[in-house]
């Protein structure tokens, strides 16, 4: 058992379509202490990153399909922080000059020589690791400005604050729940550092976004041979987090099949490989999130409420943005910075009237949203200052907060929807995100609800 804080083994990915080449160095790399994933094509490789994380990419130029160039910049410009080094039999100085203009970070020449790979691994893990460590001292310094990396001093937030910080005090089973864009990651991230097991692994998993056929071979591993591709054992992340955090985004996704398997792992603390006969022990703190309604799905019978009961011990709610008053643009300060940095723009601040338009604002994609408007004003912005022709339109036309029903003037009337849609969201910050009290207060069965809420929060992110 891996023991809490440990260093999980580099993970390479290597995509060429020689078989030989292959198993040549899927057996090199392996004996030299890396976990190596193989396959022929770079469709095939751009699948296999979306299910699974890696350190390094090796790949041949030359690929049936997709070439290995075109694969190198998609991925560098999707995943910037994964090193890809470009290999191939015919050495040019134009060859080796495009590769690195494709973003790799290295050319090798074949015939490989497997040891000074292995040497030439080592040392961009090093790098790796040294990245790591300035990234968190940077983290650390920007702490200061809020509470384990959120930001805010709202009413709302300071709950939130506390609640985290006694939760973190635990090892109990927590449920995040929030709108879409309101931080659940963020929060879960602060449960881990607030947690005896800080100094252990935080592994996320987003359940949506893994084929229910995968998903339980991700969490639980696989055995050599349990299904087809699978050319060797994987232990699963529940191993990979042991010691540590295991973050189930998206929990009400799973799938009813996976479900009781998921409860065993939970209570039993003990995980079977999918094809395997044997057991590992595993030692997790889970924290899962969701912005469905659990309850719902319970009673609808997509969701086993005895899974319900085990991941909901502690219930963490995180607040809508327009439930936040003024962090709204303490927010949009933060990012406004951040962008101006990345993009090279000398941006102070928000000018009176953009502010006004942000806090008039309903933000029904949360904080997400805020990051995308801020973002498109200072890569749009020509000034000094965020002005309200910066922010998108949705923003700048948003009528007033105060709705007026009783006036003369037509121009001051809302229309009936507007109307709708902000009592409904004033009724879900009465009840704090509680879906099924608020359909029983507005009179709506949960399904109408949920998919107001959906239809309100796709126009909150609509380009």
């Amino acid at each position: 058992m891996r023991e809490p804080g440990a260093r999980s083994k580099a993970r390479v990915l290597v995509v060429d379509d020689d078989v030989d080449l292959l198993a040549l160095l899927e057996a090199g790399l392996e004996g030299g202490g890396y976990e190596v994933e193989v396959c022929g094509s770079a469709e095939r490789a751009l699948e296999m990153l979306e299910v699974a994380a890696h350190d390094m990419i090796i790949t041949d130029i030359n690929l049936p399909g997709m070439s290995g160039l075109d694969f190198c910049s998609r991925v560098v410009s999707e995943r910037g922080n994964l090193v890809v080094m470009v290999m191939t039999a015919f050495s040019s100085i134009k060859s080796a000059v495009t590769a690195l203009r494709a973003g790799a970070y290295d050319y090798l020449l074949k015939p490989l020589d497997i040891e000074a790979l292995v040497h030439r691994l080592d040392r961009v893990v090093r790098e790796q690791d040294t990245q790591r460590e300035v990234q968190k001292l940077r983290e650390i310094v920007a702490e200061e400005r809020g509470f384990e990396g959120l930001l805010g001093t709202s009413a709302p937030m300071q709950k939130l604050y506390d609640l985290v910080a006694r939760a973190g005090e635990t090892d109990a089973s927590v449920l995040v729940t929030g709108e879409s864009g309101t931080g659940k990651e963020l929060v879960s991230r602060a449960l881990h550092r607030r947690s005896v097991r800080r100094g252990a692994p935080f592994v996320p998993v987003n359940c949506s976004a893994i084929p229910d056929t995968l998903l339980e071979s991700e969490l639980f591993g696989h055995s050599q041979g349990a299904f087809t591709d699978a050319r060797k054992s994987r232990a699963g992340l529940f191993v990979e987090a042991t010691g540590g955090t295991l973050f189930l985004d998206e929990i009400g996704e799973i799938p009813l099949q996976v479900q009781p398997k998921l409860l065993r792992a939970l209570e039993e603390r003990k995980v079977r490989p999918v094809g395997s006969d044997k057991e590992s022990d595993v030692d997790v703190r889970l924290v899962a999130a969701t912005n469905r309604d659990l309850e719902a799905a319970v009673e609808d019978g997509s969701f086993r409420e005895d899974l319900f009961f085990r991941v909901n011990v502690i219930h963490i709610h995180v607040p809508p943005l327009r439930a936040r008053g003024g962090d709204v643009l303490l927010l949009a300060q933060s990012f406004l910075e951040r962008y101006a940095a990345r993009f090279g723009k000398e941006v102070a601040g928000l000018s009176s009237g953009s502010a006004e338009r942000l806090m008039a604002y309903s933000w029904p994609g949360n904080v997400r949203e805020l990051r995308n408007c801020i973002e498109r004003a200072v890569a749009l912005g020509r000034g000094a200052e965020i002005e309200v022709e910066d922010l998108p339109e949705r923003v700048r036309t948003h009528s007033r907060a105060q709705l007026v029903v009783g006036s003369d003037d037509p121009s001051e009337l809302a229309e009936l929807a507007e109307i709708e849609r902000r009592y409904i969201l004033h009724v879900m910050e009465v009840v704090g995100g509680n879906k099924s009290l608020a359909a029983k207060t507005l009179g709506l069965d949960r399904k109408t609800l949920y998919r107001k809420l959906q239809r309100y929060a796709r126009a909150g992110t609509a380009s």
